[in-house]
């Protein structure tokens, strides 16, 4: 209750703590202890003349550390460069740190990492603190379920478990009748046995195998006409700089509501079917 203020968009602060939370995950596959810190600080003239991106005064700091496999000092030196990953093929893009540095610099931040190898890594940001008092919010308008409800067939792939599970409960319950797959291998086969119509495919991008795009054109080809939504931890921004997504792709970023899976969903198939 005592945390100072900042200005920054709260999307992109969850973005930014939920690829830090899980590279930290990722880097203690036998278990581990995963901090979640933040704390005022009064960054001084001694400090900013030692990181030379950081400008003096009072700051909020979050700090996310784990005591997991920690990293070497070459590691260390290019973490934030697009699409490097010191994770095995199919299990990384490169862009998730890419993406936290990209966030903390578009809100005026900086963001540290202390790491050993064998020891953990810290990564802390330090955001500006503002004065300015919070504008008063408008009051959400509840947007009725059934308004986004809808009977096509949905064919959902996507390789997290966890994930793939609630997104198809909540289309399910929103009425549409929905094909589940793990993967682009099963999906395909989805495709190419299903007795009747699917409407729309819903996507993971980054996937073990084959990537969220080049699944689509091969289901596009079994299936003419049918519509694509892409769904991805990072965000819609770093998709089309690295290239992997064109503007003109339906998207939803990762973690999203079901309400707002409901809506794109909605939004892309037009108009509901009677």
């Amino acid at each position: 209750p005592t945390l100072g203020r900042v200005k920054a968009d709260p999307g992109q602060i969850e973005q930014v703590l939920m690829n830090l939370v899980v590279n930290a995950r990722d880097a203690m596959p036998t278990g581990g202890n995963l901090t979640l810190e933040t704390s005022n600080v009064e960054l001084d003239e001694t400090y900013a003349s030692t990181h030379p991106t950081v400008k003096p005064g009072p700051h909020v700091m979050l700090a996310v550390g784990d005591t997991g496999a920690g990293m070497t000092a070459e590691t260390k030196a290019q973490i934030f460069e697009p699409f490097f990953t010191t994770k095995e093929q199919g299990k990384g893009t490169g862009l998730g740190l890419a993406t936290v540095y990209g966030i903390v610099k578009q809100s005026e931040g900086s963001i540290w990492v202390y790491s050993e190898l064998g020891q953990g890594t810290v990564f802390k940001i330090y955001l500006p603190m503002v004065s300015e008092s919070l504008a008063p919010s408008e009051p959400a308008t509840r947007e009725k379920k059934s308004s986004f409800s809808g009977t096509e067939t949905i064919l959902v792939v996507e390789d997290e478990e966890g994930v793939r599970s609630l997104v198809c409960q909540a289309l399910e319950a929103s009425g549409y009748k929905v094909l589940e797959s793990e993967d682009a291998e099963n999906a395909l086969e989805m495709c190419a046995n299903h007795d009747g119509p699917i409407h729309l495919l819903l996507t993971d991008v980054v996937m073990p195998q084959m990537s969220g795009p080049a699944v689509a054109e091969k289901v596009a080809a079994l299936r003419p006409g049918i519509k694509v939504v892409y769904m991805s931890g990072y965000t819609d921004d770093a998709m089309l700089r690295h290239g992997v997504l064109s503007q003109d792709m339906p998207f939803i970023q990762k973690p999203f509501s079901p309400t707002a899976l409901r809506k794109k969903i909605r939004e892309v198939l037009g108009e509901k079917q009677e």
